[in-house]
């Protein structure tokens, strides 16, 4: 019988593994891969976003009216930040607000983390698998052949439904609902979306949009975003995402810095007869919004710069996106994360129904969740 369990060794179950042996617990860390943090360290090769440094209201406000607000106040940006400087990683608050280790990559942070845990005696066991539960305990598939698990207290990290190589393939899900846990569809979300691009527009794939305001409904956003041969994404698009998954409409300002009659004004200067094209470049447009509205604005005036209807084909494919909404239901917890219809069992990070932008709110999300789950899990037992 081990004294607390945690499956999945992502940033959410090392947490909870951290707060579990910090509590005295003896910890053993199951993950299915030959490695922990997979898809950490991915999310870190480009510039690893611990946090976003902002007024803890306007922080939790990113995640919508959500239940997970107790847990973000208490551990968010500046508590992220603290336990960074603890493991000896420095970061810095970039002109956005979003936060990063000095050293940018996320490998230093894990290796640190992965130190102190083996100092708490924290056993982590690579490549044992969850294959479900057995009529005893919980069921593994291991180097060693099958083995099955009994303990007295269980915390859940396997994350959602995304980047199924790395281990996050939701095929958790039917275990939970054979036994009476709800699980809300899973839904891409921080994804890109699908265009029917015209021919012309080949030669502008891999090339970013910069400086556009992305207009959907009452929400504006200011962001970068990427031609691709699929269609859209990056930072400005997954700002959108969860509206435009659920239906409304893209409209870009490609100037959106400059007021509609002041833009009226420059057109109504230029000499009749110059192309459509010129009198796009002279409003300053680059290359590829000119190509944007020559895409889209075809039959509409030129001060479509200023309101330009982007035709979608719909999100690309769940293991596409970046993290995903849906999962555990938050009536099949209690206020510590712990299953109700499983007592002793508590999940966390990705398998809890939130959905979050990037930058720094997913991790942030992860860490909060995996801390409070991993807390009230440590009291399990205790008189």
């Amino acid at each position: 019988m081990l004294d607390a369990l945690v499956i999945g060794g992502g940033p959410a179950g090392l947490m909870a593994a951290e707060e579990l042996a910090r509590a005295g617990r003896r910890v053993v860390v199951c993950e299915a891969k030959a490695s922990v943090g997979r898809k950490f360290l991915m999310a870190g090769k480009s510039g690893l976003n611990v946090t976003k440094d902002e007024p803890a209201a306007r922080f939790q406000a990113a995640y919508g009216d959500h239940w997970l607000a107790p847990m973000l106040g208490a551990f968010g940006p500046g508590e992220v930040q603290a336990w960074c400087r603890e493991l000896g990683q420095e970061v810095f608050t970039g002109s956005s607000g979003r936060v990063f280790p000095v050293s940018m990559k996320a490998s230093p942070l894990l290796r640190s983390w992965l130190a102190r845990l083996a100092g708490l005696g924290v056993e982590i066991r690579t490549r044992w698998r969850w294959d479900g539960f057995a009529s005893e305990g919980l069921r593994f598939l291991t180097p060693g052949g099958v083995e099955v698990l009994h303990s007295g207290v269980t915390v859940l990290a396997l994350g959602g439904a995304s980047w199924a190589r790395l281990g996050s393939d939701g095929a958790w899900v039917p275990w939970l609902r054979e036994r009476g846990v709800e699980v809300a569809p899973w839904q891409p979300a921080n994804v890109g979306f699908a265009v029917n691009w015209s021919p012309h527009m080949a030669r502008f794939f891999g090339q970013p949009v910069k400086g556009a305001a992305l207009c959907v409904g009452a929400q504006r956003e200011r962001g970068e975003f990427i031609i691709s041969n699929k269609g859209v994404e990056g930072g400005g698009i997954y700002a959108v995402s969860r509206a435009l998954r659920e239906g409304a409409d893209l409209v870009l300002d490609l100037m959106p810095d400059v007021p509609a009659a002041e833009v009226a004004k420059r057109l109504a200067r230029m000499r009749a007869g110059e192309s459509t094209a010129n009198r796009l470049r002279k409003l300053g447009l680059s290359a590829v919004a000119v190509a944007l509205m020559q895409e889209f604005g075809r039959g509409l005036p030129l001060m479509a710069v200023k309101a330009l209807p982007v035709r979608l084909a719909g999100p690309r494919p769940l293991d596409e996106a970046i993290s995903v909404a849906g999962g555990v239901r938050r009536d099949a917890v209690t206020d510590g994360l712990e299953l109700r219809a499983l007592p002793g069992v508590f999940v966390c990070g990705e398998m809890l129904d939130w959905e979050a932008p990037t930058g720094g709110y997913l991790l942030t999300g992860c860490w909060a969740t995996g801390r409070w789950a991993g807390r009230a899990a440590a009291r399990v037992g205790v008189v």
